[in-house]
C-alpha cells in the first residue's frame, strides 16, 4: 500500500504538528463494517464556482458565498462605482482582487488595487469602489484583525481619488453584524468630499498586501480566524493535512489541482471556492504551479451559494495516475 504522511495541525499554528505515517489507501477507504457506532452520513465535498474573469452586465449587490453569525465570504463584480458609502459596525473587511482595477475610497485614503492584492477595511471606516470590469472577494470577520504580511503601500490623501470625479452628496449605508442580507442600520446622504477629507487629518491608512513566492503566507489574524495566500510550484500530495480544531475554505486563485479528501476528489480551477470540515484530511496534487487563498475558521461558516458540483470517488490507481500526468 502507497505511504503517505499526515499533518495533524491545529489553529493558530503556533507549535509544529503532529507528523504520522500513513497507508493512503486505507486513509482513503470506506469504513468497516462495526457494531460499536452507528455511522452517520458523510456528504462529499462541493464546490461553488463564479467566472474568474469579468463579464459585462449591470452593476449587481455581492453575491454571498459562505456565511455565519460572525463571518461571511462575497464574491463582488463591476465596471463603475458602488452606488453609496459603505461602513461596517462590528466586522473588519477584507478585500482580494481577482481580476480587473479597483480605486478604494476610504477615511483613510484612496489606493487603486490589481489583481493580487489584499486590501483591510477596519472596522467604522467609510468606503466606497470603482472598478473596472473588476472581480473582488470580501470576507468580513469579527475583529480585532492583526497584519501578519508585510505592506507593499500605503492609501492616501488625493482629490480627485480617480480621474473623471467630481464630489457629490450621496448615500452612506451602514450595517451591523457581517453586512449581510437584512442587517442595514441606516442610510442617510453624506458629503464625500468631507468624508474623504478626513485622510488629511490621520497619520492611519489603508495598507495593501501583496504576497510572492512559492509558499503559505498568512497575512491576517483575529481570535478565531486567519487569512492567507497558498502557493507551489507543483505537488505530489504526499502529505496529508487535518486541522483538528478548525475548517478551511479555499478559493483557487490561479492554475489547476486536484484536492484530495477523505470525502471525495475535486478537480478545482481558478474561481472555485471548497470547504474542508474540521477534522478532515486532505491534500492537493498538481503538476504546474498553483495558487490558492486559505481561510481557517475555528467556527462552522456554512455555505450558502449553490453547489456547482460534488467531489468523486477515485481508486487509488487513479490518484497515483495524477502525480505523474495531473489527470
Amino acid at each position: 500500500m502507497p505511504e503517505v504522511y499526515e499533518h495533524l495541525d491545529a489553529f493558530p499554528f503556533a507549535a509544529p504538528p503532529m507528523v504520522l505515517r500513513r497507508s493512503e489507501e486505507l486513509l482513503l477507504a470506506e469504513p468497516l463494517p462495526s457494531r460499536m457506532r452507528q455511522d452517520r452520513e458523510r456528504p462529499p465535498l462541493e464546490a461553488v464556482h463564479f467566472p474568474p474573469a469579468y463579464i459585462d452586465q449591470p452593476f449587481v449587490p455581492p453575491r454571498g458565498v459562505y456565511e455565519s453569525a460572525s463571518v461571511r465570504i462575497e464574491w463582488q463584480t463591476m465596471d463603475a462605482r458602488q452606488p453609496f458609502y459603505h461602513r461596517n459596525c462590528g466586522v473588519d473587511e477584507i478585500s482580494f482582487q481577482v481580476c480587473g482595477d479597483r480605486t478604494i475610497m476610504t477615511e483613510l485614503g484612496s489606493v487603486d488595487v490589481v489583481p493580487g492584492e489584499f486590501a483591510r477595511l477596519p472596522d467604522g471606516v467609510a468606503h466606497d469602489n470603482r472598478g473596472v470590469r473588476d472581480i473582488h472577494l470580501l470576507f468580513y470577520v469579527p475583529g480585532p484583525v492583526e497584519r501578519l504580511g508585510p505592506v507593499h503601500r500605503t492609501a492616501e490623501h488625493r482629490m480627485p481619488p480617480f480621474p473623471g470625479w467630481t464630489p457629490a452628496v450621496i448615500n452612506e449605508l451602514v450595517t451591523e453584524g457581517v453586512a449581510g442580507p437584512g442587517q442595514d442600520v441606516v442610510m442617510a446622504p453624506v458629503d464625500e468630499r468631507m468624508l474623504l477629507d478626513h485622510a488629511a487629518e490621520t497619520d492611519e491608512r489603508l495598507e495593501v498586501l501583496r504576497p510572492a513566492g512559492s509558499c503559505t503566507v498568512w497575512l491576517y489574524r483575529c481570535p478565531t480566524i486567519m487569512i492567507g495566500q497558498v502557493a507551489a510550484d507543483a505537488s505530489d500530495g504526499k502529505v496529508y493535512r487535518r486541522l483538528r480544531n478548525a475548517e478551511e475554505i479555499q478559493y483557487q486563485v490561479a492554475g489547476t489541482r486536484t484536492l484530495v479528501t477523505q470525502r471525495g476528489v475535486l478537480r478545482l480551477q481558478p474561481g472555485d471556492f471548497v470547504r474542508i470540515p474540521r477534522a478532515l484530511a486532505s491534500t492537493s496534487i498538481h503538476v504546474g504551479p498553483s495558487t490558492h487563498l486559505s481561510m481557517v475558521s475555528t467556527q462552522p461558516v456554512p455555505q450558502v451559494a449553490a453547489g456547482t458540483r460534488q467531489a468523486e470517488r477515485l481508486t487509488p490507481e487513479q490518484i497515483a495516475a495524477l502525480r505523474t500526468t495531473g489527470a
